[in-house]
């Protein structure tokens, strides 16, 4: 799981300006028609134009606190190998909805090129707007569209055990605890040595929990 503060990446899950920098006030020009919307989130693909955001993003330590012990991300690295797979498919840039400010990012990605049947769940967002209940919002409208819109059989998300925020996260958009793992990663910071814990939920699943 791509978090803000959650799993670690697999070779550039991610999201520029200068360490810390938070959110911005702005809307840019011929920005694409949005994926999904919620009462205060507007989710488009992430364009070539939010460069710098997504950088200034991955270069708060605190953000990627569980992703990579809060290393900053090198500009040169990041454009070469974490922008290409942002652009890609199945991450959203996240804007407030209203007033246009730049969040962070969400990720609703298909794990296999044949479809949207097992996809993977994440986000990553500015400290400056955590704990206003975007991540929750964000991950259940993403649930919800998955199972009635994309024809997804389940839904997985994954972070580090200690990450005890983000599972929460998890929880609240209605994934259930499948299991702790434990994986070898370039780099060891504090708590890995707790492993990772995979979260997920299924379309029936869903189906009784929503119609209970």
């Amino acid at each position: 799981m791509t978090v803000a503060g959650g799993g670690r990446p697999d070779a550039g899950n991610t999201g520029g300006a200068g360490r810390g920098t938070g959110p911005k006030l702005m809307r840019m020009e011929s920005e694409p028609a949005p994926f999904l919307e919620t009462p205060r989130l507007r989710l488009r693909d992430c364009v070539e134009a939010d460069l710098d955001r997504l950088l200034a993003l991955d270069n708060d330590p605190g953000v990627k606190r569980f992703i990579d012990g809060g290393v900053p991300a090198a500009p040169e690295t990041f454009r070469a190998e974490a922008l290409p797979r942002l652009l890609g498919r199945g991450f959203w840039a996240a804007q407030e909805r209203t007033t246009g400010q730049w969040l962070g990012w969400f990720e609703l990605r298909p794990l296999n090129d044949a479809g949207w049947e097992v996809v993977e769940l994440g986000y990553r967002l500015h400290r400056a707007v955590w704990g206003r209940g975007y991540a929750t919002e964000g991950a259940r409208a993403l649930v919800r569209k998955a199972f009635t819109e994309l024809g997804t059989e389940r839904v997985t998300a994954n972070t580090m055990t200690v990450n005890t925020a983000s599972r929460r996260v998890m929880e609240k958009a209605g994934l259930v605890f499948v299991r702790t793992y434990v994986e070898e990663w370039p780099e060891v910071i504090e708590g890995s040595e707790e492993g990772e814990v995979e979260y997920a939920l299924t379309r029936e699943e869903w189906r009784r929990t929503a119609s209970g």
